[in-house]
Order: C-alpha cells, then structure tokens, then sequence
C-alpha cells in the first residue's frame, strides 16, 4: 500500500504534465497563419500573401494569386533554412512572368495538342498558348487569377484553402467549375500537402497541379545537374517534336529516362537521345509504378548532396512531370534579385498524363457533374 501511495501522485502528475503539453501543442496548431500584403494587380486587385509554418520553424509562403508557393524555407544538414523554390518578390513578377513558377496550373495542366479535344461527340477549341498546341489553362490560367482565401487551420498544421470558379466557356473549356485547393504545413512534420477539388455542372477535363521550380542547394545558388533523381517509374510517354505524347508508354529500361536507382540529373542530360533532344532536357511524363489511385504512393526523391537536403514527393496521382529546368535561360530576376540561370532548378509535377483528353489508352480526366474530382499531394523536406 506504502507503494501506492507513493506512485500515484507521480503518475498524476505525469499525465497532468503531458495533457499540459497537448493543449499548447495543439494551440500552436491551430494558430493562424500569418498574412501581409503582396501587391496589387495591373487591374488593382490587392493580392496577400499567407505565411504557414510548423513548430520547428519549417515555413511555406503562398500568395492567393494563382494559388502560388511564393518560398519554401527548409534547414540543411547542419540546420541552416534556406528558400528552394525560385519566384519572385512581389505580385507584378508573377503577374509579367511566364515561367509559372510555384502557380497552381489549370484547368488543365500540361499540353493538349492543337488545342482541341471532343467530349460526348462535341469538339471543343481551346486558347493556343504553346505554338499551335495549349498549355497550362492556356493564355490566362488558373495561375493569372486571384483566388478567394480561407484560414483552415487545425489540429494537422496551418493551412490555407484558397477556391476559384471557372467559368463556362473560360479559355475554352466547358462547364462552371468549382475548383479548391487546401494547402498545408503539417505540424509533425516539414511537409507541404496539398489537396486539390473540383465539381462542375457541365461535364468537362480537368488536371490541376502545382509548378514549383526546385534547387534544394538554394534559389539561385548554381544549377540542379548534381542533384540526384529517383523516380519510381518503369515507363514514360515519349514525345513528338512538339512535346505531345505519341501514345505509347515506353519502359525506361536502358535508356536516359531510368531513375528507378538515384541518378544525377546531369550524368545522361546531353545524350544523343531522341526524346532528350525534343524535350532540349527533361521534359516529359513518367508513369508510376502505384497500386491504388485512393492512397499516397511514392513518386519521386531529389537529393543534393552539397546542402544534405532531400525532396521526397507522394501522390495519389498517375503521372509526374520532371522539366529540368530547360528554358532558364538566366534572364530571370527572381527573389532578392536571385537571376536563374540554364537549369537552374527542377520541377517535379503530379499529375494525370499529357494530351490525355485525346488519347483513350491514358487515365481519364473527365469529370461529370455529381462526381468529385480529388487529388492529394505532399512535398516532404529533410536533411542527411
């Protein structure tokens, strides 16, 4: 009895002490994020900019114009943060700019060849933004607006939803889509998950995606080509000259485009290869190797090994675009006057394939009304 007595205060005291803990975790949690000014657009919209960060300091910044991460700030092995994505200060560079940086693409992400795809026996004409072909939503994509902003904090880690409507006929497409995006810090962990939805009330295509350019070394600090690259994938689309998918699904197997083992992005960049020729680089969809379009499946890693930093990628996705940053051309002045040179950095775009509206062997990218159009991926940092 003596024993008891003695034992039971301390472990009331232990669990007083630990739910102590709980709450304040879960107050920080659930604190806001922080919000300041980011410019106003050539129209005077005023667009902001959201600050998201976790308890070890892991901080995101996103701006509800395009739905765009503005900066991405992660330590390095021996702990020092640095920003690695590339973009720009304020809301005019993004507004002027063409590289898509950090924009949320859409409504289709990717090319669609000629401009054109037919749904339920009608052809649709879509803006042409890509020489004859449309890319990325086409001439004012999802990324050339400004989106509503919610603060959706909670329990799982700061996070922002921004939502935006696609008006029937915009850029071409059919049917008023409802499109969300929730972003979040996750308060466990230095990762950005990112949750995209849609429902339409006319049946339409729809892809969405996220195109942040990379260099885990640091925005402009030298360029990607040593970073190593696993991508865990057996097969991509090849291309025409015009970077629209031919239809087959190509093993990498023997060629340039096998990363399954971590590869420099360098070592095979200027090959005499066909595709990598067409591409000027990398520029092409890989087809996962995944098991359940419902749940989170390993996509991709980067690593440098000059910072330690290491990028894993996760998806419910089919494909992932990797674009090495190909038309850098050093003419950028991004962030703190950062300028971009030649491959500069890397993108890593989940997605459905391109051009699949015109090809019936690709997963489907249709949506009807009544039906919810869902897609969840996470960008986890960490260091070695």
């Amino acid at each position: 009895m003596t024993k008891l007595r003695v034992t039971l205060p301390a472990a009331m005291l232990f669990l007083v002490a630990a739910s102590m803990m709980l709450a304040l975790a879960k107050s920080k949690a659930q604190s806001k994020e922080e919000k300041r000014p980011f410019g106003k657009t050539q129209d005077g919209q005023p667009a902001d900019l959201y600050i998201l960060t976790n308890h070890a300091g892991f901080e995101v910044a996103i701006t509800n114009y395009g739905g765009t991460v503005v900066s991405l700030k992660a330590p390095d092995r021996n702990g020092k943060m640095a920003d690695v994505i590339l973009g720009y200060d304020s809301v005019t560079g993004y507004e002027n700019g063409k590289a898509y940086f950090g924009g949320t693409v859409g409504r289709y992400g990717n090319r669609i060849a000629h401009g054109k795809f037919t749904l339920n026996g009608a052809t649709y004409t879509l803006a042409k933004n890509d020489g004859e072909n449309h890319l990325h939503g086409g001439l004012i994509g999802f990324n050339k607006h400004v989106w509503n902003a919610k603060d959706v904090s909670s329990i799982a880690g700061q996070a922002l939803e921004l939502s935006y409507l696609s008006k029937d006929g915009e850029e071409g497409y059919p049917g008023n889509l409802s499109a969300k995006v929730v972003f979040t810090v996750l308060a466990d962990s230095n990762a950005l998950k990112i949750e995209y939805s849609a429902t339409t009330d006319k049946e339409t295509v729809v892809n969405l995606t996220n195109h942040a350019y990379f260099n885990l070394a640091g925005q402009g600090n030298g360029n990607i080509l040593g970073h190593q690259l696993t991508l865990y994938a057996g097969k991509f689309t090849p291309v025409d000259a015009n970077l629209i998918p031919t239809g087959e699904l190509r093993s990498t197997r023997n060629t340039p485009f096998d990363f399954l083992k971590p590869v420099a992005i360098g070592s095979r960049i200027a090959q005499d290869n066909e595709q990598l020729i067409f591409g000027k680089g990398y520029d092409h969809n890989w087809v996962l190797d995944r098991t359940s379009a419902e749940v989170l499946s390993r996509a991709a890693e980067a690593y440098d090994p000059q910072s330690g930093r290491m990028l894993e990628v996760s998806t419910t996705e089919p494909g992932i675009q990797f674009y090495s940053g190909n038309f850098l051309d050093g003419t950028i002045h991004g962030k703190d006057g950062k300028v971009y040179p030649h491959r500069s950095a890397f993108c890593l775009e989940t997605q459905h394939f391109p051009d699949s509206p015109n090809h019936r062997n690709f997963p489907s990218t249709v949506l009807k009304p009544g039906q919810h159009y869902r897609s969840t991926t996470v960008y986890q940092l960490s260091a070695r």
